[in-house]
């Protein structure tokens, strides 16, 4: 009796031994954590095993290395060069100004104008690439980095037509810059991609008649090399073509300065969608264009997040068969989308535009 005795004792302290010890939780995976489901699709290399699930443990160490990627891809573009004129004042209006570096060269030099992207709310000229810049300049081409005005500060047009103002100033001043006003093309990032190509395919800003010399100047471009950027702002087109019903991104109602997605069925508002739309301005004289998509062409789906419709490469496909069309050349460059790219990249297509004898 007493030995069973101890022997209960001693059963009642190992059950409460094990009842006050920590309790080790199960470790949290895409399969039972949707943050870590959003960063499998978003990073599937962060799959270390590749067995098609990411764990805590797994999402931890990539978002480390990816930090250290970061830091020094930041330390990289702080090495850019810096820009022979800075924060030049291209109109009277708030960020109005850009940054321009000079090409060496015989002769005055083509120029390219990098339009930053952000949603039209967002970004900075500042987010130019020191690759994307060091190559153009190599290549005899010079750059001018443009701020505008934010949606948020004045909505359409008045993005686009900031755009256009410097572009315009740049070729103004084009004999003090070195510059040849008849070799200018654009390239940009989402917004900065649909600002490129609204300026592209839009009619002549120009006005001949007005008092302020830059305003007579023209908008139009040689060439353009657009980056993952919507061709159209109309959801009953993107819907379409998208897979309706789609996730409006929150920068397309300050685009147009609107409170709430109910005001998008006002006539006004469509109206002025249709005329933001870069593809519903494409004419036969427009400029040959170099077009840059990351995601796929296959519709996303009702699914999809804002980013992931506002930069489908299902606009691509729409853009290259309406200037296919036309007869302009369009060079699709597209993951799912085999198509001939006799440039290789964007630099190459700038230089073969500007340069066209010494191909």
């Amino acid at each position: 009796m007493a030995r069973n005795s101890v022997t209960r004792v001693l059963m009642m302290m190992l059950l409460a031994c094990l009842a006050l010890a920590p309790v080790v939780a199960q470790e949290q995976t895409s399969e039972t954590n949707e943050r870590l489901a959003q960063w499998l699709e978003r990073y599937p290399q962060a799959d270390a095993d590749r067995d098609g699930v990411l764990t805590a443990t797994e999402a931890a160490a990539f978002r480390e290395k990816l930090e250290e990627r970061r830091a020094k891809q930041a330390e990289y573009e702080a090495g850019k060069p810096a820009p022979d004129f800075a924060d030049l004042a291209y109109g009277s209006f708030e960020r109005n100004f850009l940054d321009l570096w000079l090409a060496e060269g015989d002769g005055p030099r083509p120029l390219v104008a990098y339009i930053h992207g952000g949603g039209w709310v967002g970004g900075d000229k500042s987010t130019i690439s020191r690759n994307s810049l060091e190559a153009l300049l190599a290549a005899g081409i010079s750059v001018a980095a443009i701020n505008y005005r934010y949606s948020t500060i004045e909505p359409f047009p008045a993005p686009m037509t900031d755009a256009g103002r410097a572009i315009q100033f740049l070729r103004h001043h084009a004999a003090e810059c070195n510059l040849d006003p008849e070799r200018v093309g654009a390239t940009g990032g989402s917004a900065g991609a649909t600002t490129s190509m609204w300026l592209a395919y839009h009619e002549d800003l120009a006005d001949p008649d007005n008092e302020d010399p830059v305003l007579r100047q023209s908008t139009r471009l040689t060439c353009l090399a657009p980056r993952a950027g919507p061709i159209s702002l109309e959801l009953g087109v993107t819907g379409e073509w998208l897979g309706a019903p789609i996730t409006i991104h929150p920068a397309l109602a300050k685009m147009f300065g609107l409170s709430d997605d109910a005001q998008f069925d006002d006539p006004e508002v469509q109206a002025q969608m249709t005329e933001a739309s870069p593809i519903n301005h494409l004419t036969a004289d427009d400029a040959p264009t170099y077009a840059m998509y990351s995601l796929p062409s296959t519709p996303p789906g009702p699914e999809a997040t804002a980013n992931q419709v506002a930069h489908s490469g299902v606009y691509g496909v729409h853009l290259k068969a309406k200037m296919d069309e036309l007869g302009i050349e369009c060079v699709l460059v597209c993951p799912d989308v085999e198509a001939e790219d006799p440039y290789g990249d964007m630099v190459a297509f700038f230089s073969a535009k500007f340069f066209p004898a010494e191909e």
